[in-house]
Formats: structure tokens, C-alpha cells, sequence
């Protein structure tokens, strides 16, 4: 990422569960309620960040076009509560949803991190998107201990992000073409 001599930009983009795809709990939620089964839940509180695959897209698109050597994009997208994913796949299929507590696997985390507070402390806010720019300081740290700018931020992170209420991801789940598949053969 550093070479100026080429004509390759290499960045990267960060985001979080992009709904129905796979390794997302949507489809197995699915498949559960339409089988009237319970719906099983890691941590109902636990949370992640939630956004469509057209959400995805936009991201590296705008990377592709406004990346500089070294970028990292973040996608701010909202996130939400398992338990309330859950509610909300239940909402968008017309069903109630009993919910089964099986707790959390190992090494899986209560909530997903996209940026650090010391990555966010040299980010470009864009909007719906942060850019991390490729860390070029030297060495010489005098310039940042003696002139350099303190600011004071915390992670971003799926439990201080923009929270989704039921409707909210009902809404976002109603979007999404394999729900409405569902939903129109019911």
C-alpha cells in the first residue's frame, strides 16, 4: 500500500453482517419459524451490525472510487440485538417467534468492533462511511507528543452504533428479496 511507483491502490472496506448472506443468522431463523420451531438465540443482547447486501456494494464502490493507498472504509451501519433479529424475522414472516436461549459458543464475542478508538482518533468522518487513512507517521514521535492533536472518541462498536428498533429491521428484512420470496408464496 505504501509503493507510490505503481499504479495499484490497495484499500480496504469493513463492515458487518450483510443480511441472508452467508454465515448471517437470518436464514436459519427462517427456516426455524417456518418450521414452528423455537428460534435458537446465543445471547438474546448480544449485538451486531446489520446492513443489506446493496449497503455492501455501495461500500466497495466508494472505496473503488475514492480510495488513496492504504484506506480502510466503515460502512456506519446500524446494529441490533439477536433477540430483536430474531423478533423481526418472526414480524416480516407474518409468525410469532418463541425464542430458545443456547448461549454463546466459544471465542464468540458479545459484540462485533469495525474501528478502534485510537484508529478513530485519525479517521475522516464521510457520512455513511469513516476513512481510515494508512498510518504514515515516522519514528519521531515528538511531533506527536509535543504537538499533536488529542482527541478523545471510543470504539465503534454493534453496542454503541445507532441502534435498530423490530421495526426497523423488519423493515430492512421486508427488503430483502429471499423474504419476499417468503412472504408473497405464503
Amino acid at each position: 500500500a505504501r509503493a507510490s511507483d505503481h499504479d495499484t491502490t490497495v484499500s480496504i472496506v469493513r463492515y458487518g453482517n450483510v443480511l441472508y448472506s452467508r454465515g448471517s443468522v437470518v436464514p436459519l431463523f427462517v427456516e426455524q419459524i417456518l418450521a414452528d420451531r423455537s428460534v435458537t438465540v446465543t445471547d438474546p443482547e448480544m449485538t451486531r451490525f446489520l446492513l443489506p447486501l446493496q449497503q455492501a456494494v455501495e461500500l466497495v464502490m466508494f472505496a473503488l472510487l475514492e480510495a488513496e493507498p492504504g484506506d480502510i472504509f466503515i460502512r456506519k451501519a446500524g446494529a441490533a440485538t439477536i433477540g430483536d433479529i430474531a423478533s423481526a424475522t418472526g414480524a416480516a414472516l407474518g409468525r410469532n417467534v418463541a425464542m430458545e436461549t443456547i448461549g454463546v459458543r466459544h471465542g464468540e464475542k458479545v459484540y462485533e468492533t469495525l474501528a478502534t478508538s485510537e484508529e478513530l482518533a485519525h479517521s475522516e468522518d464521510l457520512g455513511d462511511y469513516f476513512r481510515l487513512r494508512m498510518d504514515t507517521r515516522t519514528l519521531n514521535y515528538s511531533a506527536y507528543f509535543d504537538e499533536g492533536e488529542s482527541r478523545s472518541t471510543e470504539d465503534f462498536h454493534s453496542h454503541n452504533a445507532k441502534r435498530m428498533t423490530v421495526s426497523e429491521i423488519t423493515d430492512m428484512l421486508l427488503s430483502l428479496p429471499e423474504i419476499q420470496r417468503i412472504v408473497d408464496a405464503a
